[in-house]
C-alpha cells in the first residue's frame, strides 16, 4: 500500500507499507519503505524495516477476531519501529472525507521509542485506516480518498 502525507499542499512523507492476511483473517505488518521529505529531497528513511531482515519481524495490524482489552506488536525492528496496539472498541463510527463508516475497531497507539506520542485509529472494514487522533494534541488526520493504481 502507497501511503502519501501532504502538509499544506507539499508532499512530505511517502511510503510503501506491505501487509498480508492471513487464512484466519489476521491482517500482518511485514515492513515499509519510508522517505520523509523536505524540499523535495529525502530528509530521513528512520523507522523503515523488513521482516525477515537484520532480526525485523512482522506484527498484527489488525485481529480477525479482536477483543477490547487485546494488546499485541504491530511491528518490531529493535530502536527503530516498536509499535504496539491495545483494541479500545469494536463499534466506533466516523466521517471522514472519504466517506462515513459504522462498526469501527478503534486501537490505542504507542510506541517504547516514542513515549510521549499516543495516538487513537479507527479501522473500517475493506477500507483499513480512516482515521488517527493524537491523544495529547487532539490533532487528526484522516483518510481523504481512496486511489486505486
Amino acid at each position: 500500500m502507497r501511503d502519501r502525507v501532504w502538509t499544506d499542499g507539499v508532499l512530505t512523507e511517502d511510503t510503501l507499507d506491505w501487509f498480508a492476511q492471513d487464512r484466519n483473517g489476521n491482517v500482518w505488518y511485514f515492513g515499509e519503505n519510508t522517505h520523509e521529505l523536505e524540499d523535495g529531497l529525502i530528509s530521513t528513511i528512520d523507522g523503515s524495516f523488513r521482516a525477515g531482515v537484520d532480526g525485523d519481524k512482522p506484527g498484527i495490524v489488525m485481529e480477525a477476531h479482536p477483543a477490547v482489552g487485546d494488546f499485541y506488536r504491530q511491528e518490531f525492528s529493535l530502536g527503530n519501529a516498536e509499535d504496539l496496539a491495545e483494541v479500545a472498541a469494536l463499534d466506533e463510527s466516523a466521517s471522514v472525507p472519504a466517506g462515513s463508516y459504522e462498526h469501527c475497531l478503534r486501537t490505542r497507539e504507542t510506541s517504547p521509542l516514542e513515549p510521549e506520542v499516543l495516538e487513537d485509529k479507527l479501522y473500517a472494514s475493506g477500507v483499513g485506516n480512516i482515521l488517527t487522533v493524537d491523544v495529547i494534541t487532539g490533532e487528526r488526520v484522516a483518510l481523504l480518498r481512496i486511489i486505486s493504481e
